[in-house]
């Protein structure tokens, strides 16, 4: 259910979603983690309070202090040490009344002689008459509370055992934990440490502070990065989607793509490689329509003469003319075979170069390879000789396809040799240029090249050899300029300056060390 509602959502949304979930898990935890600092921050509080209760009662015993005012005062004045961390202790009878109180240890120790049992309040100035009067006062305030409490503890399960709860008075918060007094396994009264925790508040309370202002750092921190997420990673993305439904859609609507193409990072990089792939589509279409438009003209006329020769043979019956139609119209089924033939084998090799990848190749041992065939089949057959030079014998690496570059040097050959007569000489030159690029050049002794415009002869279905039109689709060198090209180089086609006859045919193809 979850990965199908994801699905539907885009990069950003997902990312904001799967933040809002982590964040509410994290409140949820945080929540916790909050309802557990109070426990435990009161827990430790407690056990100190336990420690002190245990050691007062151990004195109580020890020193054999009577349950009264005069002996707990007593008491309390000379163990006051014990309580110098605690904000107040207070020390009842089994009838729960208060009979000991360390916020009244600060009274003249003339309270605690036996010969004095009254403080005459002429030893005493106003101003400590009042305070006295203002402390009693509060005394009997945290008192009244406490009452309640002792009698409940006394009627509980928990009698006998330490009893810890909390009060909130007024501004403060309270911790109070309450011990009966055992003498002689008689309960002869009760303790009660009163503390001040409003240090446990302030420690939730900064604990709180500090989760809400981490909290809002996080949620600002989320908000930046999802603007730069969707800025400038998103919105790319988003362009490139939508220029691939544009080429999709064949529309003319604008995209900044090359805003995309210009960054220097991955979506540079795929932005470029995007363009480039489509580019390279667009050709191949625009390519293979041209072919297709290119086909049909020259099938044209070879159809026509079909026609016309059928129709004649079906109405004449002088067997010389029947003979000549004959030989024209396997002329021209043989023109129409060679022409889907060559354009079929074009189609599949436009396909299998995009799909190969090159490597690093030497240029002198496949040359060397195609040379070797074509003299092993051509001079027996035509006395054509066909001579490889090198320059200073050196090793030619190129960055290429192999089968490739056998299939030029195969189609110059056999276009070199198609111009040429028997007896004749051809010269394969494969040598380094001064632009660090590497020469290849056929060169025969044939009839050359008649059109100033050498340029022509590599386009698609160019043929100057009408006598010979059954035996080549014009394809041939074009398919040489395709493949040249997909190599980062060049060829070009000349008449021969230093003989009256011939051609060459150069390809320039980039060095590889």
């Amino acid at each position: 259910m979850l990965s199908r509602f994801l699905k539907n959502l885009s990069i950003l949304k997902k990312f904001l979603f799967i933040n809002f979930i982590v964040f509410l898990v994290i409140g949820i935890l945080t929540i916790f983690y909050l309802n557990s600092i109070k426990p435990t921050i009161i827990k430790g509080k407690t056990s100190n309070h336990i420690s002190v209760l245990n050691n007062t009662i151990e004195n109580i015993n020890r020193l054999n202090i009577k349950f009264n005012e005069y002996e707990i005062k007593k008491f309390l004045f000379s163990t006051r040490f014990l309580f110098q961390n605690l904000d107040r202790v207070q020390i009842f009878d089994n009838k729960f009344k208060l009979i000991g109180d360390t916020d009244t240890l600060d009274l003249d120790p003339r309270a605690f002689s036996q010969k004095l049992e009254v403080i005459e309040m002429k030893d005493l100035n106003a101003d400590q008459i009042q305070k006295k009067k203002e402390k009693n006062d509060v005394a009997s305030k945290k008192k009244s509370f406490i009452d309640s409490d002792l009698k409940n503890y006394s009627n509980s399960n928990n009698f006998g055992n330490p009893y810890s709860f909390t009060e909130e008075s007024y501004d403060q918060f309270l911790l109070i934990t309450i011990k009966n007094v055992f003498i002689d396994s008689k309960n002869v009264g009760y303790l009660a440490i009163i503390e001040n925790a409003n240090d446990v508040k302030v420690a939730i309370a900064e604990r709180k502070n500090f989760i809400i202002r981490t909290a809002i750092f996080v949620v600002i921190v989320i908000l930046i990065f999802s603007f730069v997420l969707n800025r400038y990673f998103l919105k790319p993305i988003r362009n490139l989607v939508a220029y691939t439904k544009i080429i999709k859609d064949k529309s003319d609507e604008k995209t900044n793509i090359e805003n995309i193409k210009k960054r220097n990072d991955e979506l540079g990089v795929l932005s470029n490689s995007l363009d480039e792939m489509t580019n390279q589509l667009n050709k191949r279409i625009a390519t293979a329509e041209n072919y297709s438009t290119d086909l049909l003209h020259e099938i044209r006329n070879p159809l026509a003469s079909l026609k016309s020769a059928s129709d004649i043979i079906s109405e004449t019956e002088n067997k010389e003319l029947r003979s000549k139609l004959v030989g024209i119209v396997s002329h021209d089924v043989e023109r129409i075979e060679r022409l889907i033939t060559d354009y079929s084998q074009m189609l599949k090799d436009e396909a299998a170069i995009s799909s190969e990848r090159m490597k690093k190749i030497n240029l002198n041992h496949i040359t060397k390879s195609v040379v070797d065939d074509f003299n092993s089949i051509y001079e027996s057959k035509r006395s054509i000789s066909i001579k490889l030079k090198i320059e200073d014998n050196k090793e030619f690496k190129i960055l290429g396809i192999e089968n490739r570059i056998e299939q030029i040097i195969a189609n110059l050959l056999e276009n070199s040799i198609s111009f040429s007569e028997n007896n004749q000489e051809i010269i394969v030159e494969i040598s380094k240029k001064q632009n660090n690029q590497l020469s290849l050049v056929v060169i025969d002794e044939g009839i050359g090249f008649s059109e100033k415009n050498t340029n022509k002869i590599f386009n698609r279905f160019y043929s100057n050899r009408p006598e010979k039109f059954g035996e080549h689709s014009g394809l041939g060198l074009n398919i040489v300029k395709s493949i040249v090209e997909m190599h980062g180089g060049n060829v070009r086609a000349l008449n021969r300056s230093d003989i009256n006859n011939g051609a060459q045919i150069e390809l320039e193809l980039p060095k590889r060390i």
